[in-house]
């Protein structure tokens, strides 16, 4: 059987815990548990949105100024653009060769999903206060 030394990792792959890529099991595990997270808040969402829909433009805006809808809101929003941000990025690191144009667009990707992630937890915000 094995001894516990049969290992095709380097000593030291052993002791610092990373594999050939070094980061790829953190973003295979933060991929996934975000996807688990969309799932269950794309299903409220798409239950609560179904519901609210009758309810024209104002009703609308009551329903997202609803202090549980509108942190349910922001929770799916940055959800969303932290997935999108990791996805994009898995496909920028495999595909793009050219190490500036694969810094600048990961610059980019990331500052992108920031921005629209924090731009809309502010909409949220200032329809839930009633701006």
């Amino acid at each position: 059987m094995s001894d516990g030394n049969s290992s095709l990792r380097t000593p030291l792959g052993r002791v610092r815990g990373h594999g050939a890529a070094k980061s790829g099991t953190g973003h295979f595990i933060e991929q996934r548990v975000s996807a688990v997270a969309l799932a269950v808040l794309s299903v409220w969402f798409v239950v609560a949105a179904a519901v609210s829909l009758p309810l024209g433009y104002d009703g609308a805006r009551a329903w997202v100024a609803q202090p549980a809808v509108a942190l349910g809101l922001i929770l799916f929003a940055l959800t969303a653009f932290f997935h999108m941000r990791i996805g994009l990025s898995v496909v920028i690191e495999d595909y793009i060769t050219k190490p500036a144009t694969k810094a600048t667009l990961l610059i980019l990707n990331a500052f992108v999903c920031f921005a629209l992630a924090i731009a809309s937890a502010f909409s949220i915000v200032l329809i839930s206060v009633g701006s």
